[in-house]
């Protein structure tokens, strides 16, 4: 059993661990750590430790070990959305936003070894510097960790440089709730990583074994990331958008399959009109029913690219092919927005750059947002649309303007759906209405063959109740790699 009051000597041998000025009991600060945009409801952590190295995180594990304290990790600025970084239990906080350093940039293995508090904000341009680019989410916060948003799967644009659901995640450092240090796959041979070359090249070591997959979509309970080493792609030198609006979901999955199966585009995906009016308005708040209006239901985003060499003739020839795939389907490809010409510069920054302003997209129209996403196969990606206008049409907020995202994933092998409940957290009736969307849509979505992959607050339960045998055996690896408990308690199942 966790404990869950902390006398001053833990205060104490905190200080002594990372120094005074990097640990806070501050009632204000403790209180942002236990309030996100999710449903999960979390506690006051009793401090919040900023660690700045290894030898730091190693120091924090053991004290917490010793008087078997909750560590709960956190990397990334708010607003944060699903409850996997809130206390359950109390404990420490474990803030990694200072351990920011890129350790090395390798234009020629195409990859990056960052620690845990680099941003998409710090990363992006720092590589673009290089003549390099991020595989990165769709418009990620300027201030979100780059490894905790490799380890936690989110869904990247680019599907054609994606050949695991793993990447562009490669090879990791981490320090288990036991306290052992490992690196990962190639990363894991003697001498330090910087000696190591095949660090940076592939995921898998001596007998292939990527333990790095237990800490994916771990959410903080596995092990604590010190260092990872992120693939990058080459940054292109020429880039052309092309359009292709639809009026119905049943016609997202053709196109979408067509252009991966020839590897045509590089950024791809499908975005329903109230998502892309939600990022594109220049006063959400103002101007999104006009925007959405104006355009058409649903809209696939697709990049065709040139590099180094022959940019223009390479990307002349994916537009022919893109041109007649979509003559084939009797879609049109149009290089202007419709319904809104003269955004397609817009829409280029959303795709190829970390959101910086404020608020965050997702909450650009209302101060709260509930995002419900899961993975299925390209195929039915249209068919959970369709069931998703059902549920909120029968629910009591059926007149509910919410966003939806398909992202295909892995060359088109699956596809990343998305959904966005927008409400103001001022107007009670409607913050509960959202909530009882979320959580049937939820059941209903997964009954249904909707993979929730990444079960964060509510979803565990109705994860992990069908699914006796692998939560028995995450239970036995858990016990294993921190077998005091300390890591996140509260979370998946456990």
């Amino acid at each position: 059993m966790l404990a869950r009051d902390v006398d001053s000597s833990v205060d104490q041998e905190l200080k002594r661990a990372v120094g005074a000025e990097n640990v806070s009991n501050d009632a204000a600060t403790l209180k942002s750590f236990a309030l996100d945009c999710s449903l999960v409801t979390g506690t006051c952590p009793d401090f919040v430790v900023f660690p700045r190295s290894k030898a730091e995180v190693c120091a924090i594990v053991r004290i917490a070990n010793q008087h078997r304290i909750a560590l709960v990790p956190v990397s990334s600025g708010p607003p944060r959305f699903h409850g996997d970084t809130l206390p359950s239990r109390g404990g420490i906080v474990v803030d990694f936003r200072r351990m920011r350093q890129v350790i090395k940039v390798d234009t020629v293995s195409r990859c990056a070894m960052v620690e845990p508090g680099v941003t998409f904000g710090e990363l992006v341009p720092a590589l673009e510097g290089q003549g390099m680019r991020l595989n990165a989410p769709l418009a990620p916060r300027a201030n979100k960790s780059v490894v905790t948003s490799c380890l936690e799967r989110e869904a990247t644009l680019i599907p054609k440089y994606q050949y695991d659901s793993m990447d562009p995640l490669l090879t990791v450092e981490v320090i288990y709730g036991s306290g052992d240090e490992f690196r990962t796959g190639s990363a894991s041979g003697p001498g330090p990583p910087e000696s190591l070359k095949a660090a940076k090249v592939n995921p898998w070591g001596p007998g292939a074994v990527d333990y790095y997959r237990l800490l994916s979509a771990a959410q903080g309970t596995m092990g604590l990331v010190t260092w990872g080493v992120i693939r990058t792609e080459v940054l292109p030198t020429l880039r052309k958008l092309y359009f292709i609006p639809l009026d119905r979901p049943e016609q997202l999955s053709a196109p979408l399959d067509a252009l991966l199966r020839k590897r045509v585009v590089d950024e791809c995906l499908a975005l329903n009109d109230a998502s892309l009016a939600t990022l594109l308005a220049e006063d959400a708040r103002k101007d999104f029913a006009s925007l959405k209006a104006a355009l058409p239901p649903w809209t696939i985003i697709a990049c065709v690219a040139g590099y180094q060499r022959r940019a223009a003739e390479r990307v002349a020839i994916q537009e022919q092919y893109l041109t007649e795939i979509c003559g084939s389907l009797g879609l049109q490809a149009q290089t202007r927005l419709p319904g809104a010409p003269g955004l397609e510069e817009a829409v280029l920054r959303v795709i190829s750059r970390p959101w910086s302003k404020e608020p965050y997209w997702k909450l650009r129209r209302t101060d709260r947002c509930y995002e419900l996403f899961f993975l299925a196969p390209l195929s039915k990606a249209g068919y959970f649309v369709e069931m998703m206008q059902d549920i909120v049409a029968k629910s009591r907020c059926r007149g509910l303007e919410y966003g939806a995202y398909v992202q295909p994933l892995v060359q088109g092998r699956e596809a990343h759906c998305a959904f966005l409940l927008p409400f103001e957290s001022s107007n009670k009736e409607e913050a509960a209405a959202a909530g009882e969307l979320f959580l049937s849509a939820s059941e209903t979505l997964m009954s249904k063959g909707a993979f929730f992959s990444r079960p964060y607050g509510p979803w565990a339960p109705m994860v992990y109740r069908n699914y006796a045998d692998g939560a028995a055996m995450l239970k036995t690896l858990k016990s294993i790699f921190d077998p005091n408990g300390i890591l996140n308690p509260g979370k998946l199942c456990f």
